[in-house]
């Protein structure tokens, strides 16, 4: 087999984005919180403690690992199919 010319990061991209397309995803953007400012990590720091302060935070804990495990499985799914594609 012929060596082929690598591809550019335009290309790679654009055939990424052809595979999420493929799967029936369209790309998105999000502004999210910058987790190194320091009133977002005060703020996180004082839910934390809210949370560890409350009766049934075993039982919430349980139910965000039990959503954190489907969606990471699911995430894992769309992610082999797009690169069998």
């Amino acid at each position: 087999m012929g060596k082929h010319e690598p591809l550019s990061s335009a290309e790679r991209t654009a055939r990424h984005r052809a595979k999420m397309r493929a799967l029936g995803l369209k790309p998105k953007q999000f502004w999210l919180p910058d987790v190194n400012d320091p009133a977002f990590i005060a703020e996180a720091k004082r839910q934390s403690r809210l949370a560890a302060q409350c009766s049934d935070s075993e039982d919430v804990q349980k139910f965000i690992d039990a959503i954190t495990d489907e969606w990471l499985a699911e995430l894992d799914a769309a992610e082999e199919a797009a690169s069998d594609s």
